[in-house]
């Protein structure tokens, strides 16, 4: 089977925002500067979004000013709003992030508003970035599950994932905030939001607290999916979404695809020292069994 597949990291971003270590700004320069050595396309450094919301995110225009930014490689920014909009244009981000949920429940605990509210909210987040040349991804939470709902209906994600095509997203990350997904919910998933959005603009998120996260990505790559976000050592969890773990591990995906012969351009040597270093900076052992596994067979 040859294929090829776009990696987008969430480490620095929706990895490190919830974990509970303390992490400094050298370190997150310094984690972005090993991924940068692995050949991902996509790397999410920050968010810029109140230090009263999201304290771990606080120093993210620092770290953005300061890491190297590869010819290629992009380098996103979460903006909520268009306080976020404005301090993107000012630390000269080139692509910014919207982000929406298909739960009203978890829109209200999340980002303070209802869904149609927050649509309001980044349409004029989306124009002021296409008018000064930035692309915009947007992302969508909850997609197969909410912490306060339970199960949502595919064509509520499908309603938002249009929308946020039509604000001018050029591509929608559909995320299992919760991780309680299944394959066969993924492509159900799946086929509703491709009736509304072209495939080639959907991306597959999926956070791995109930072990199905390749098992879904799978199913959605079977379905034409072929971007799919991981977060380095399988950081995270999200601060609203209690019990949530971190997004699939990024060495976790880029193996299963390797040893597919799937393409993802990720050199899995520079990838294991982004993991090691990871896990050290969040002081705690590596979580991913990839990771433990071929870190343990380098060590000889």
């Amino acid at each position: 089977m040859t294929d090829r597949v776009r990696i987008v990291e969430m480490g620095p971003r929706d990895g490190l925002q919830n974990e509970k270590a303390a992490v400094s700004t050298e370190d997150k320069i310094h984690l972005i500067h090993l991924l940068n050595q692995t050949g991902l396309p996509a790397i999410e450094v920050g968010s810029f979004v109140s230090p009263k919301w999201v304290p771990k995110m606080a120093d993210s225009g620092q770290v953005f000013d300061r890491i190297e930014k590869l010819p290629g490689v992009s380098y996103p920014m979460l903006t909520p709003n268009m306080k976020g909009l404005e301090a993107a244009l000012d630390h000269g981000v080139q692509e910014v992030a919207v982000f929406a949920a298909a739960s009203e429940s978890f829109s209200q605990r999340n980002i303070n508003c209802s869904i149609a509210e927050s649509i309001d909210r980044f349409a004029a987040v989306c124009e002021g970035a296409l008018s000064a040349g930035l692309k915009v991804r947007g992302y969508i939470s909850c997609v197969l599950g909410c912490p306060y709902e339970g199960k949502i209906a595919p064509d509520a994600v499908a309603a938002v994932a249009e929308r946020l095509v039509q604000l001018g997203c050029y591509e929608v990350s559909l995320g299992d905030t919760i991780g309680t997904g299944t394959p066969v919910e993924t492509r159900a998933l799946i086929q509703a939001v491709s009736q509304k959005v072209p495939m080639a603009q959907i991306a597959g998120h999926f956070h791995d607290t109930y072990g199905q996260a390749l098992a879904n990505i799978w199913a959605a790559l079977a379905c034409g999916i072929r971007t799919f976000d991981s977060s380095v050592g399988g950081l995270g969890g999200c601060p609203y979404a209690k019990g949530a773990t971190g997004n699939v591990a990024t060495e976790d995906v880029v193996y299963s695809f390797m040893q597919s012969e799937i393409e993802t351009g990720i050199d899995m040597e520079r990838l294991l020292d982004a993991v090691q270093f990871s896990a050290k900076m969040v002081r705690r052992d590596v979580s991913s069994r990839v990771g433990r596994a071929l870190l343990t067979k380098r060590a000889g």
